[in-house]
């Protein structure tokens, strides 16, 4: 099986990499550790885990890398002679690492999947467990740690309307795969019964809830001043804001023409969308100019720009990591690929800031966490961009319904949080008896009680 799946990958990777290496350069930064992806690092990061307990988390991109935090967070506590290295697939995903995680945290590119590649990989970082984050599951990885026997655990595990038909078409090679899992925490019940039926063993399998609401607590200050930005945009104080997060093609546009609509019964409007991918920000550009918005990008915007009210209509923004920091000045959010794509995006980031929310249909990668909110009548489901428009329009003209929707969706995250530590507990029972596993529980409970110490402190000073 080992034989014929890297003949087939070696030539769907010949094949495919001219187009995977042409969205690395659209995408920029890529040189930068550029090597890493082919197992070669430089000696500054040997020697950072040159005789180590080293721990490998892999977070696939910049929706991972906020559950890395807290997951890190949590667990040096518990194993403090830990050495985290964190890997990551995509250059975004990389920024954001950088951007939020200390600096005795080690950051690496993911290795590609051949043989060669992982072996040296791994022989290099030699970690004593490997943690993955959500369903990444790479057979050549995956083989070569059960070949080392080294325990890998597969945490905040969901999967999709469209991977899982997958994995059971191939279930040959994917069953002893999913087989080898040490630990495995899943969002729900329904998430470990498909895990249970592509071979994770029923013993190794918790429900852990979804890692995303305690990743949305993350209580990191932008180093953006958002509110001064918008100023020399020409918002007034006090103008509703409409941010639509992580959308999609086709989205901007709907999203412009409707907008163009509702400024007519609320002249001080303003739009602020944010594409999933900062690199189709040209292409949405083009668009709003069609539709005749007045727009400025991102990161053209400095501390000399200065736009009198009424001469911007829309900020596109073309740079990432920023999204929640957008979200906290908002009147309504949006979020995206919900409406002409499929999957969804987050909803639980808005939820957490206690902001009215909207969706649309297609949020299957967040199923059950849309409907929870739905049923608390913590966010608004529209069926159609005509239902978008007119749901728009009357919670912008309801401040008292917006307040509702804030304070519900509020609460739907402060039930569901406790994954992270039940996630930990999971792991750290797994490798209970090594040496990574060292602190007694009285010294665990007073760093825990410290973490909260803190984050109450966060929470009451002013910002």
């Amino acid at each position: 099986m080992r034989f014929i799946y890297n003949i087939i990958f070696g030539i769907f990777f010949l094949l495919s990499s001219p187009y995977y290496f042409w969205r690395l350069q659209r995408r920029g930064e890529w040189r930068s550790g550029f090597r890493q992806r082919f197992g070669k690092f430089d000696a500054k990061f040997k020697q950072a885990i040159t005789n180590r307990h080293t721990l490998w988390i892999h977070a696939v991109s910049v929706g991972e890398v906020n559950i890395c935090t807290q997951l890190i967070r949590a667990m040096e506590p518990r194993m403090p002679n830990l050495k985290v290295v964190v890997s990551t697939t995509t250059t975004t995903g990389m920024g954001e690492l950088r951007r939020k995680l200390p600096s005795h945290i080690s950051r690496i590119y993911y290795p590609i999947d051949t043989r060669r590649i992982v072996t040296k990989a791994l022989t290099t970082v030699r970690p004593e467990a490997i943690v993955l984050v959500e369903a990444e599951i790479w057979p050549n990885f995956l083989w070569r740690a059960h070949d080392l026997g080294i325990p890998v655990f597969l945490v905040n595990a969901r999967l999709s309307d469209r991977s899982y038909p997958r994995y059971r078409l191939f279930s040959f090679l994917f069953r002893p795969l999913f087989a080898s899992f040490a630990g495995v925490g899943a969002q729900n019940e329904q998430d470990a019964e498909k895990l249970r039926n592509l071979g994770c063993r029923p013993e190794v399998i918790q429900v852990v809830g979804s890692l995303k609401f305690d990743a949305a607590k993350l209580q990191d200050r932008s180093l953006v001043n958002i509110k001064g930005m918008l100023e020399r945009l020409g918002v007034m104080e006090g103008s509703p804001i409409i941010v639509a997060g992580s959308t999609h093609a086709g989205e901007e546009a709907l999203l412009a023409a409707q907008f163009l609509r509702l400024k007519r019964r609320f002249p001080n409007l303003f739009l602020i969308l944010v594409p999933r991918h900062f690199e189709r920000s040209r292409e949405v550009g083009r668009e709003l100019e069609q539709a005749g918005l007045k727009f400025a990008y991102r990161n053209e915007i400095s501390v000399s720009t200065k736009h009198e009210p009424g001469q911007i209509d829309c900020l596109l923004v073309n740079t990432t990591g920023e999204l929640k920091y957008f979200y906290e000045h908002a009147t309504v959010i949006f979020v995206g690929k919900s409406l002409t794509a499929e999957g969804g995006q987050n909803p639980i980031e808005p939820g957490a800031l206690g902001k009215a929310m909207l969706f649309g249909p297609n949020m299957q990668n967040f199923r059950e966490i849309a409907a929870a909110f739905v049923a608390a009548d913590g966010a608004v489901q529209v069926k159609d961009a005509q239902e978008l428009e007119s749901a728009l329009a009357d919670l912008l003209n309801s401040p008292e319904r917006r307040h509702q929707l804030g304070q519900s969706a509020l609460k739907v995250v402060r039930q569901n949080l406790g994954a992270i530590e039940r996630t930990v507990e999971m792991i750290v029972q797994h490798l209970e008896g090594g040496e990574l596993y060292v602190a007694p529980r009285h010294h665990r409970l007073a760093a825990s009680h410290d973490r909260a110490s803190s984050s109450q402190d966060s929470q009451s000073k002013p910002h």
